[in-house]
């Protein structure tokens, strides 16, 4: 809740009984990264199973994020992502590669996301003439001119389903949102995931990534029961 009300205002921020519901609906899509030496939360990933149909007939983040209607997919591939918050952006790249091998070996290959676009409201300012499509699909050299949908960018997510007007109370962006689509890494070689045991997987993935789990800075990260 501290990072929820750090991170977010009064009228974005959910609150604790959001939070519980999103825990008990799909323990193992709920990310945490903390610091080890204090405990504290630097970055949470909240996720949950969605089929393509729900994506596509949504028309902002409360129709995506709210919980699913009916039984879950008999075999989801799908992931929506509810909330990403971070302090600190080696929290939220440790939340990323925590959650990596459990997206491969569970079979998702595919995880949405909607993002604000922070840069809009002064790029209006600065240019009237600009259309909000014509922001969110220039660029700068080769990365998008918004410096959220960059971040975005390089995580990975770098297709844009759609720009959606009143997706997401947010000021700066005039309350637009982008919704992004990207691909759990390797996911295609998926049967090979499945049968190979998880350390090995996870080692292979760190070792593909050149990380190095054992430096002392980085932080730790928990997963929900379900992981």
């Amino acid at each position: 809740m501290r990072l929820e009300r750090r991170q977010w205002s009064e009228q974005q921020a959910a609150d604790e009984e959001v939070l519980r519901q999103r825990i008990d609906n799909h323990a193992g899509l709920c990310v945490g990264a903390f610091c080890p030496g204090t405990g504290e939360a630097l970055a949470s990933l909240f996720m949950k199973p969605v089929d393509l149909k729900d994506i596509r007939n949504a028309s902002s983040w409360a129709d995506c994020s709210a919980p699913s209607r009916g039984s879950a997919p008999a075999a989801p591939s799908r992931l929506f992502g509810i909330s990403l918050t971070s302090v600190d952006p080696r929290a939220a790249a440790s939340v990323f590669e925590f959650f990596w091998p459990y997206a491969l070996k569970q079979g998702y290959r595919e995880i949405y996301l909607g993002s604000p676009i922070p840069g809009l409201k002064r790029a209006l300012a600065d240019d009237p003439t600009l259309g909000v499509e014509d922001y969110v699909y220039s660029r700068r050299e080769q990365w998008p001119r918004d410096a959220q949908l960059r971040y975005y960018y390089q995580k990975g997510f770098r297709e844009i389903v759609a720009v959606l007007p009143n997706y997401f109370p947010h000021p700066q962006s005039l309350d637009y949102g982008v919704l992004l689509r990207g691909k759990v890494p390797l996911s295609r070689l998926g049967l090979l995931w499945k049968v190979m045991p998880f350390g090995l997987l996870q080692w292979v993935l760190g070792w593909i990534a050149g990380i190095d789990k054992k430096m002392p800075s980085r932080p730790a990260v928990r997963g929900g029961a379900g992981t």
